[in-house]
């Protein structure tokens, strides 16, 4: 299990977003990789529990965590196998760890646990809960959602990442995300 979870090492820089749901990371991770023409890795657990939902009209279960991480280093692993600029991670295993300690009171599989902080990135970009909350079949807590955003500043900080928080509307998020990626490649 643990070479599934292992993040391979790769010649290209690494930029993750992560932050509560609602928040715009898909939409922006997208955006940024089209810029740069950059390869763009989506968030596994998305599409493992929509189509867990559609096919049962279950919700996820600590029982689905170990898979939906799996699933998500499968994705990074193989686009970093093939890219030597420049990767956009729509979520990791950060954002795996900091959801199974909300809804499974604190619990998290340890192997998760494990390489969510061994796993590393050239940058995070935090989004901050400033975007209307839009509503589907897997959002479920949009009461929460700064809750949610200062778990995953604690944890940034906590672990000293190289991270910044994006507030505001869409082009400003971007222009600043730009900003710091632009000088992150430049060094």
């Amino acid at each position: 299990m643990e070479e599934k979870l292992r993040q391979i090492p790769g010649n290209c820089i690494k930029v993750v977003l992560i932050g509560p749901e609602s928040t715009g990371k898909t939409t922006l991770s997208k955006q940024l990789a089209k810029h740069y023409n950059a390869s763009w890795v989506p968030e596994y657990m998305r599409a493992y529990l929509q189509e867990k939902w559609d096919r049962t009209k279950e919700v996820c279960t600590y029982e689905d965590l170990l898979p939906i991480a799996v699933g998500q280093m499968n994705l990074e692993n193989e686009i970093t196998k093939k890219d030597n600029k420049i990767v956009f991670c729509d979520t990791n295993l950060l954002e795996i760890k900091v959801y199974s300690e909300a809804y499974y009171n604190g619990l998290v599989p340890e192997m998760i646990h494990k390489f969510s902080l061994e796993n590393s990135y050239d940058l995070y970009l935090l989004t901050y809960i400033d975007t209307p909350w839009i509503p589907d079949d897997l959002r479920d807590k949009p009461h929460q959602r700064e809750e949610m955003f200062l778990r995953f500043k604690e944890l940034l900080e906590k672990n000293n990442c190289n991270y910044i928080i994006l507030k505001g509307k869409p082009e400003s998020r971007f222009n600043k995300a730009k900003e710091i990626i632009d000088q992150l490649i430049s060094t």
